[in-house]
């Protein structure tokens, strides 16, 4: 899962994130309400925490151009504005839910768990993969009727993929995103995973080429619906 945490104060910034990453969470920071803008933009974050006072533009100013430009996932707005009508503001400009600060990281978590849970619980956590289904919920693989278990960094890996689906996603950022910066560069872990995931997904004989492809000297990318679909062919119907 991906959040994107919006917070001008260093430490505030500091104990999410650490909070979050010791929860198996992976977050992005941003510090400035006009960076965070276009950042809310630039990847499909599961979930966003969202300060209001914020330099660059304010956390509702930003809330709402995210909205419009079609931003659906949560958001939790993080104040020190206590009240009610604080409160109706942001919800009534986009947010689903309101903390005040200070708050506890316990409880932040627990609002966290249920805005997510209630996200995967849409039937949208079925994705098709040509004839694969993977079920975001469950973590969990069917193919051919079969199903296949994913493991933690098997479906991190994945999930990666499927959010840049169509591009190219390079060794370095599957490293940083599925292992941590921390982990060692010249490792062949993510070569390893790869034929782990395509094993999974294709099968130990595909008859066409894998959802996941190689592309030499930048990554690897999930191949698209319509390139799953040419791969496999014309179907009885379609033949001449």
């Amino acid at each position: 899962m991906l959040i994107l945490v919006v917070e001008d104060d260093a430490r505030v910034a500091r104990f999410i994130t650490r909070g979050l990453g010791e929860e198996g969470y992976q977050v992005d920071v941003c510090t400035r309400g006009d960076e965070a803008a276009e950042q809310g933009l630039a990847s499909p974050y599961d979930l966003i925490l969202l300060d209001w006072g914020l330099p660059g533009q304010d956390g509702l100013t930003v809330l709402r151009h995210w909205r419009l430009r079609g931003v659906q996932c949560p958001v939790i707005m993080l104040t020190a504005r206590a009240g009610t009508d604080p409160l109706v503001l942001a919800l009534d400009s986009g947010a689903d839910d309101y903390v005040e600060k200070p708050f506890s990281f316990e409880a932040l978590l627990a609002r966290i768990r249920a805005h997510l849970r209630r996200r995967l619980e849409h039937p949208t956590s079925l994705v098709h993969l040509g004839d694969t289904i993977l079920d975001l919920r469950r973590r969990t693989l069917t193919r051919s009727g079969t199903m296949v278990e994913l493991s933690s960094r098997e479906f991190a890996l994945l999930d990666l993929l499927l959010r840049h689906r169509g591009d190219v996603v390079s060794r370095t950022r599957i490293l940083d995103r599925v292992w941590g910066v921390a982990h060692d560069p010249s490792s062949n872990v993510v070569e390893v995973y790869i034929r782990y995931l395509r094993v999974k997904l294709d099968g130990e004989s595909p008859a066409v080429a894998s959802l996941i492809e190689t592309v030499r000297g930048r990554g690897y990318r999930l191949r698209t619906d319509d390139e799953v679909v040419a791969s496999q062919g014309p179907g009885p119907d379609d033949e001449t």
